[in-house]
C-alpha cells in the first residue's frame, strides 16, 4: 500500500468517528419516551400524521402485533412498487416512453427495494420512468430504511423494559425514523450532491453532438425483428455513423441521498455510483462513503444511550471497527498490488504493466484507494452501491467484499438491521462465555435463556443457510449456470457473490453474470424476502421475551460487556461463524482464482 492509500482510509475513519457521537445522541433523543428539544420541534407535524392515518401513538404493541404490522406494511409497499412497474407506460413523468417492466423483473425489483436490498437486474436509465423511480423506488428507500431502524429500536426496548408485554408502536417508530432522521439528512445531502454536479430535474434525455464522429456496426433485421443471414449463414451487418450521444437526465440527487443514508444502494443509473451524474467528484465520493456509515455507526451510540450505559454502544462500535479496518486495508492493498499474473509479464518483458496497481474497472477520478475503500464500505454496510466494477477486482480484492457480506452484514450493516444482527451475535457470545464459566449468561441485565438463544441462532443462521442452499441450487440448475460469462473459479465467484448479496440484503453485484432472467429473478427474490423479514421477526420475538423479564443486577460473576475482552470475544464469534460456514465455498471461488493467478 502507498502512503496515499493509508492517509485516505485514516481520514475517512477520523471524520466518521467525529460524526457518529452527535448523530447517535440526536437519534437517542428522537426515540426517547419523554418529550425533549428534538421531538418537541416536530410534534405538531407528527400528531397531524397520526390523525390522518388513524394511529394512536400511545398504543403499545406486543412483539407479535409489532412483527405482523411491520410485515404487512412492507408487503403492501412491495405490491405498490410491482404495480407501478407494470403500468408505468400509461402513467405521467415518462418522457422516454418506457414500456412496462417484465413480471419477473418487476417482482424481483419490488422485493429488492422493500427489503432494503436494492439488487438491480435492469438499467435504470433504460427501464424505469421518473414516476417509478420517485414514487416507487425512492419512497421504498425511505420506508425500508425506516423499517430497519424501527425494528432495532424495538429490540433495544426489549433490553430496557422490565416485566413488560410491549416493545413500542411500529407506526410511531416508523414516523420518527422518517420525519426526524432520514428526511432532514437526505435533504442536506441532496443539496451537497447537487453542488457537486449530480443531476436533479424532470427533463427529457438530451442529445448532444459528438466532437468526434464514430461508426457503429449493427445487425440488419427484417420486419419481424429477426437477424438477416447472408449466403454463407453469417449475420448481415451495416455500418451506422453516430453523430450524437444521448445524456440521461432525471431526479437523481434526491434518490442518491437516501440510497446512501438508508444503506439501500440502488442506483438511479445503471452504473450506480460510478456514473458521473451520480458521483461526479472525489468530494461527492467521500460524502457518499460517509453517508453509508453515518447512521449505522451513530445507532451504536444511540444503543448505548438508550440502555443507560454508553460504554455498551462504544463496545459494539469498536467490534465493528476491529473487523472492518483490517479488511478495508486488505481490499485497498490487494488492488494496489495489482494482478499477479501481469507481474510475471513485467519480469519477462521488463515493462511497467500495472505499476500503479489494478485500475481495471475503476474510475480515474477516484483512483484505487477511494475505489477499494468504497468497495469495503458498501459491502460492510449492506448498502450495495458501487463506484467501480467488482468483477474486475483482483481475486483477494473480490474476496474481501464477498466475505464482509457473508459475515451477516453486521459490520455496520444496514441502518438498524446491522446493529440488531450484531446484537444477535452478542447474545451468542455471552452464551458461549456463560458455558465457559458454568454460569447462566446475562446481557444488559437480562438472563439469556433457551428462547433467546433459539431466536439469536435463527437470526445468525438464516442468511448463512440461504446463501449455501441457493448457491447450490444455482450451480446444479442449467438455468443458473447459463448466465455465467466466465467459466471456472471466477464464474463460481460471480454466482456465489450474487446469492450472498441477495441473502444478506446488500444488493451489490459482482458483474459478469446475466441475472435478469426468470430463474435468477425468482431465486434472488426468495433470498431477499426471507433474509430480511424472517431475521427481523426472530429479533422481535427475542425482544418480546426479553422485555417480559425482570432486570438482574450485576454481580461478581457477571461478564462485563463493555471491555476489550468482550469486544475481542464478540469479533471472534462473528469471524468464526463466517469462516466455518463459507470457507469451503470461498476456496472454490476467489481463493482458487488467487492460487491460479501465479501464487
Amino acid at each position: 500500500m502507498t502512503t496515499n492509500d493509508i492517509v485516505q482510509v485514516l481520514i475517512f475513519l477520523a471524520v466518521l468517528l467525529l460524526l457518529v457521537k452527535p448523530v447517535g445522541q440526536y437519534m437517542a433523543l428522537v426515540f426517547a419516551d419523554t418529550p425533549n428539544k428534538v421531538n418537541r420541534v416536530g410534534r405538531g407535524v407528527e400528531n397531524v400524521l397520526y390523525r390522518l392515518a388513524g394511529i394512536r401513538p400511545g398504543d403499545d404493541m406486543g412483539w407479535r402485533r409489532y412483527a405482523l404490522t411491520m410485515l404487512l406494511f412492507n408487503v403492501a409497499g412491495l405490491l405498490v412498487v410491482y404495480l407501478l412497474q407494470r403500468v408505468q407506460q400509461w402513467l405521467p413523468f415518462n418522457p422516454q416512453h418506457f414500456p412496462a417492466v417484465s413480471p419477473d423483473s418487476a417482482m424481483n425489483t419490488a422485493i429488492s427495494f422493500a427489503s432494503n436490498t436494492n439488487w438491480q437486474g435492469y438499467g435504470g436509465e433504460s427501464t424505469m420512468s421518473y414516476l417509478t423511480q420517485m414514487l416507487g423506488l425512492a419512497v421504498q428507500n425511505f420506508l425500508s430504511a425506516a423499517t430497519g431502524i424501527a425494528v432495532l429500536i424495538a429490540v433495544i426496548r426489549g433490553f430496557t423494559r422490565r416485566s413488560s408485554q410491549s416493545i413500542g408502536n411500529f407506526w410511531v417508530d416508523m414516523t420518527r425514523s422518517t420525519l426526524y432522521i432520514l428526511m432532514p439528512l437526505s435533504f442536506v445531502m441532496a443539496l451537497l450532491l447537487v453542488s457537486q454536479g449530480v443531476v436533479q430535474n424532470l427533463n427529457g434525455y438530451v442529445d448532444v453532438p459528438l466532437t468526434q464522429h464514430i461508426t457503429q456496426v449493427e445487425q440488419v433485421k427484417d420486419a419481424a425483428g429477426n437477424v438477416l443471414k447472408d449466403a454463407a449463414g453469417h449475420d448481415v451487418t451495416k455500418e451506422s455513423p453516430m453523430t450524437v450521444q444521448t445524456l440521461p437526465m432525471g431526479p437523481a440527487a434526491s434518490q442518491i441521498a437516501i440510497k446512501q443514508l438508508g444503506t439501500n444502494g440502488g442506483g438511479f443509473f445503471n452504473a450506480n455510483s460510478a456514473h458521473p451524474y451520480e458521483n461526479p467528484t472525489p468530494l461527492s465520493n467521500f460524502i457518499e462513503m460517509l453517508a453509508i456509515f453515518l447512521i449505522p455507526g451513530g445507532l451504536c451510540i444511540t444503543f448505548g444511550s438508550m440502555v443507560g450505559d454508553r460504554r455498551q454502544g462504544w463496545a459494539i462500535l469498536a467490534t465493528m471497527l476491529l473487523i472492518f479496518v483490517p479488511l478495508a486495508f486488505a481490499a485497498v492493498g490487494a488492488e494496489q498490488a495489482g494482478n499477479p499474473a501481469l507481474h510475471g509479464l513485467v519480469d519477462q518483458q521488463a515493462s511497467t504493466l500495472q505499476s500503479g496497481g489494478n485500475m481495471e474497472g475503476k474510475e480515474t477520478r477516484f483512483g484505487i484507494a477511494a475505489s477499494g475503500l468504497f468497495t469495503a464500505i458498501t459491502t460492510a454496510a449492506s448498502c450495495g452501491a458501487v463506484n467501480n466494477a467488482h468483477d474486475s477486482l483482483t481475486p483477494l480484492g473480490g474476496l474481501v467484499p464477498m466475505w464482509l457480506m457473508q459475515l451477516g452484514e453486521v459490520v455496520f450493516g444496514g441502518v438498524g438491521s446491522g446493529l440488531y444482527g450484531m446484537l444477535a451475535f452478542a447474545v451468542v457470545a455471552v452464551f458461549i462465555a456463560g458455558l465457559m464459566v458454568g454460569r447462566t449468561p446475562e446481557y444488559l441485565g437480562k438472563k439469556i435463556e433457551a428462547h433467546e438463544m433459539k431466536m439469536a441462532s435463527l437470526a445468525v443462521l438464516i442468511p448463512c443457510a440461504l446463501v449455501v442452499i441457493c448457491t447450490a441450487i444455482a450451480v446444479m440448475s442449467p438455468a443458473g449456470v447459463a448466465g455465467i460469462a466466465n467459466p471456472g473459479a471466477h464464474g463460481f465467484s460471480e454466482m456465489l457473490y450474487a446469492v450472498t448479496s441477495a441473502a444478506n440484503n446488500n444488493g451489490s453485484a459482482f458483474g459478469g453474470l446475466s441475472a435478469n432472467t426468470p430463474f435468477w429473478n425468482v431465486l434472488l427474490g426468495v433470498c431477499m424476502f426471507f433474509a430480511r423479514f424472517l431475521l427481523a421477526i426472530a429479533m422481535l420475538a427475542m425482544a418480546g421475551s426479553l422485555a417480559a423479564k425482570r432486570h438482574v443486577p450485576p454481580s461478581g460473576g457477571t461478564l462485563p460487556t463493555h471491555t476489550p475482552l468482550f469486544v475481542t470475544l464478540l469479533a471472534c464469534v462473528v469471524i468464526v461463524v463466517g469462516a466455518l460456514t463459507f470457507l469451503p465455498a470461498l476456496a472454490l471461488g476467489p481463493i482458487a482464482e488467487y492460487l491460479m493467478s501465479g501464487h
